[in-house]
């Protein structure tokens, strides 16, 4: 991995530009394992990684805006305790397997080319939707910018959705603007457990309450620990009497359906987030399906034992198992499973085999991706075979 200073940076993407060199954009290269596998180039043993590790700065923020400016190096940690310090922060989860305090979480500008959200979108939408500005070099080395600093922008190509969730495939991002959000003053919840059609009925009482859930997250019997589904709810106001009249009202709901709810204070509602987002398996996998449809996947057997955390009111999520108790059989039935309620299944990472399952399947948008990832890198130098929505991307012309 190689880690450049700001002011050689783009001389050296021009370099590998010229020279037709492959390699892959990196942060932190915390999780370059994540994804489909990289092709090294012709007489190289590994991929050329290039990081962005020593674009680390936070360039700007404007708090009366509710947006931040920093180098797309900077550690995600670190950007959080500078909001923090203002009263403010970045509405996203940890990625998973961060440690309790996201000492691990990586760069913020992996944070967007990864693209993933947790239950935190529930409230406060995606990574994509936060995203508001954007400064990139293309794989020929031209400085581009795409966005803003200002919420409201509507001017010009959004590029920017392009590059959140392009894993690298279409160019280094060097400088990103995020909206921002006030800490929330006040944050209880409830872990509630039970069976999944008494669950279901509280999800869409959850949703439909005049207090928005700040996540609503579905945990798998692996996961909750007690041989039942759970429902984990967050609620975030700057009034406690607010919280505490809608827990009331939802405990009470709960108990009507014949389920077991546990309070939360802040410190405990930490905990278990945290531990929603932790693990250390060989299979890791990003899920989504509709979200009337989440309990049915819950209940189907290929999740049995496998750990599960899934936003109840978006549909998205992540699984984890170790190898011995999830074969490569029942990762490919989940994702038929997905697909037939109407989502997708990707795996991020699995164990070692000759016969690897593919990232992610074919999109029915794969002709447009490989358009754009011809516009973007018409030699195919950056993360060969690495394209999201294209199972062979290394073999584009």
């Amino acid at each position: 991995m190689i880690c450049p200073e700001p002011s050689e940076l783009q001389e050296l993407v021009r370099q590998w530009h010229r020279q037709a060199l492959p390699w892959l954009p990196a942060g932190s290269g915390s999780r370059l394992h994540w994804g489909a596998p990289v092709k090294p180039g012709s007489g190289e043993s590994t991929p050329r990684v290039l990081s962005t590790s020593k674009l680390n700065r936070l360039v700007e923020h404007c708090t009366g805006d509710f947006t931040v400016t920093v180098q797309a190096g900077m550690p995600l940690q670190t950007l959080q305790h500078e909001l923090a310090a203002a009263g403010q922060w970045l509405a996203v989860d940890w990625p998973w397997s961060s440690g309790p305090g996201g000492e691990h979480s990586g760069t913020v500008g992996g944070l967007v080319a990864r693209g993933l959200a947790g239950g935190l979108r529930q409230r406060y939408l995606g990574v994509r939707d936060q995203l508001i500005g954007l400064s990139l070099l293309r794989a020929d080395g031209t400085a581009a910018k795409a966005g803003g600093k200002v919420v409201k922008n509507v001017a010009g190509y959004d590029l920017m959705r392009l590059f959140c969730g392009s894993w690298g495939s279409l160019g280094l991002m060097t400088e990103l603007t995020l909206r921002t959000y006030p800490l929330p003053r006040h944050r209880r919840g409830l872990l509630v457990h039970g069976p999944l059609a008494s669950l279901e009925q509280l999800r869409r009482r959850c949703l439909q309450a005049p207090l928005m859930p700040q996540r609503l997250d579905w945990w798998s019997p692996a996961l909750s620990g007690n041989n039942q589904p759970a429902l984990l709810l967050a609620l975030a106001s700057v009034s406690s009497a607010a919280i505490a009249d809608q827990l009331d009202q939802h405990s009470q709901a709960a108990s009507a359906l014949g389920l077991e709810a546990e309070a939360l204070d802040p410190d405990r509602l930490l905990e278990l987030e945290s531990h929603s987002r932790q693990g250390n398996s060989n299979w890791l996998l990003h899920l989504g399906v509709k979200p009337a449809q989440a309990s049915e996947l819950l209940a189907d057997p290929a999740l049995d034992g496998v750990a599960c955390s899934l936003a109840a009111g978006v549909g998205l999520g992540i699984a984890w198992a170790d190898a011995g108790s999830l074969p490569s059989y029942r990762v490919d039935q989940l994702r038929q499973r997905c697909r037939a309620l109407g989502g997708q299944l990707s795996v991020l990472v699995q164990p070692a085999n000759e016969n690897p399952l593919p990232c992610w399947e074919a999109s029915p948008a794969a002709a447009v991706i490989e358009a754009l990832k011809r516009e973007f890198d018409p030699m195919q130098q950056l993360a060969r075979g690495r394209l999201p929505g294209v199972v062979q991307a290394a073999v584009i012309r």
